[in-house]
């Protein structure tokens, strides 16, 4: 799809896809929003259109621009990311098991996305 569309009206169809197929639960929605509190759906609705509309979009910029199986051994270095930032910004100091696991899944990556040299291409 990536190939004859850009990443935003991708996003944008994958979407409307998703809609269509959570349908039949609309009855079952309606009641719950009934219960939930103004901030919590507000809460839903946030999360529903930014960080999750931000991550699909940039996964669909990156996917037209990679080929697929490049691009999804990058998503080990996430796991990796987080530790960092949760280090960095909200001072949680990372165990011994989350520093080696991040070690590990970035040389993962390292491994998977090195280019084969000359003398094993030949």
């Amino acid at each position: 799809m990536l190939r004859v569309t850009d990443g935003l009206t991708t996003t944008w169809l994958a979407c409307l896809v998703g809609t269509a197929v959570l349908l039949p639960w609309t009855p079952a929605l309606v009641s719950e929003l009934s219960d939930a509190s103004p901030g919590a759906v507000l809460a839903a609705v946030y999360l529903g259109l930014f960080p999750t509309a931000i991550g699909f979009t940039t996964w669909a910029y990156a996917l037209k621009r990679m080929d697929a199986g490049r691009l999804s051994a990058t998503t080990y270095v996430v796991p990796t990311v987080s530790v960092l930032m949760s280090w960095a910004l909200l001072s949680e100091i990372p165990t011994a098991f989350g520093l080696v696991g991040g070690a590990l899944s970035l040389v993962g990556v390292a491994i998977s996305r090195r280019r084969p040299g000359r003398a094993a291409s030949r």
